[in-house]
């Protein structure tokens, strides 16, 4: 593996890590709250996040922009049906699923240009990707804060 591609590695890791920090503590009721009706809840955030392990991660890393992984439902992202306990686990395995196959990327392959929301880098794509994990990470910790402070505040 490429430094380069170590670098993105050691980024995703780090992103996986504040994500399953922010969700340790996670409870099922906390799934759909929101703090107003345009909000996304942690349900919705979880499951773009792992939705992107499965599928987004996957087309870039092979290419092909109109890759679906057999068996994966296209109605995942936000699926109320879906407990808490299969969303984790869906993450989980989204989460081994990307540090494996982050592991052959050399210098060149990173270098090749794919079509991903148009024409750049398979690096700039997967930073891009691993950027998101962080991002909502940061939504997933905001929302579960400010649900508790607004609760706590309704019993004051």
């Amino acid at each position: 593996m490429s430094e380069r591609a170590e670098t993105i590695k050691d980024f995703a890791r780090m992103g996986f890590d504040h994500l399953g920090r922010a969700t340790k503590e996670l409870k099922p009721e906390q799934l759909d709250w929101r703090s107003c009706s345009e909000a996304n809840t942690v349900r919705w955030i979880l499951t773009h996040v792992t939705n992107m392990t499965q599928v987004y991660i996957p087309r870039v890393l092979k290419g092909e922009m109109s890759y679906w992984p057999n068996g994966w439902p296209k109605d995942y992202v936000g699926n109320s049906s879906y407990s808490l306990e299969k969303i984790l686990g869906d993450l989980e395995r989204g989460e081994a699923d990307t540090m494996r196959n982050l592991e052959g990327l050399t210098d060149a392959s990173l270098e090749e240009e794919i079509d991903f929301w148009g024409k750049r880098k398979r690096g700039q794509a997967l930073m891009m990707l691993v950027s998101e994990i962080h991002h909502h990470e940061g939504q997933v910790a905001a929302i579960l804060g400010l649900e508790k402070r607004m609760k706590g505040a309704q019993k004051a």
